[in-house]
């Protein structure tokens, strides 16, 4: 059990970490949209550079059009950053003294459900909008199935805080 709850630890961490970059990346990239700051064009306005912070170093390269800069760039990356926030909940369950808690059901539920209803709807209407490739298609399907998978283990923990509560147990 300790070596499950090491790794955990560090998938935790992991997960925090790639929540972090996506999402701050998110907020620099939208900030820098709205207010031209560190954005340059190019090849004829077709696409934009995004660059490091006062640097004239490109940091994203960029689509210039609405449609691709909403649909398949900013909301993929504010999506995975709520994605790995909550994987990062998830494996914090996992190296809890107590393992069967409301709360980490909940962590469970959250991911579940975000998993299983987000991303189909998603890209069915970024599909009316952008070119979206067959593989899109797999991760949609992925996520999807990571959202079963964790309905099934939140299942497991309501029945585990069940039991534990019932003989009073420390799981």
């Amino acid at each position: 059990m300790n070596q499950s709850k090491n790794i955990s630890k560090i998938l935790y961490y992991l997960c925090l970490v790639l929540s972090a970059g996506y999402l701050l990346t998110f907020f620099y990239s939208v900030f820098c949209l709205l207010t031209g700051f560190a954005v340059m064009s190019y090849k004829e306005d077709l696409y934009l550079h995004i660059n490091y912070p006062f640097t004239e170093q490109p940091f994203l390269n960029i689509e210039n059009n609405y449609s691709y800069i909403i649909l398949s760039f900013l909301l993929v990356l504010l999506t995975y950053g709520i994605f790995f926030w909550l994987s990062a909940k998830v494996f914090k369950a996992f190296f809890q003294s107590k393992l069967f808690t409301e709360e980490n059901i909940g962590h469970l539920k959250r991911f579940y459900i975000y998993n299983i209803f987000f991303p189909l709807p998603i890209v069915v209407m970024a599909s009316f909008f952008v070119e979206v490739e067959s593989i899109i298609w797999g991760l949609v399907f992925i996520h999807f199935m990571l959202g079963i998978f964790c309905y099934f283990l939140a299942n497991i923990f309501k029945q585990g805080l069940h039991l534990q509560n019932e003989q009073d147990l420390f799981i």
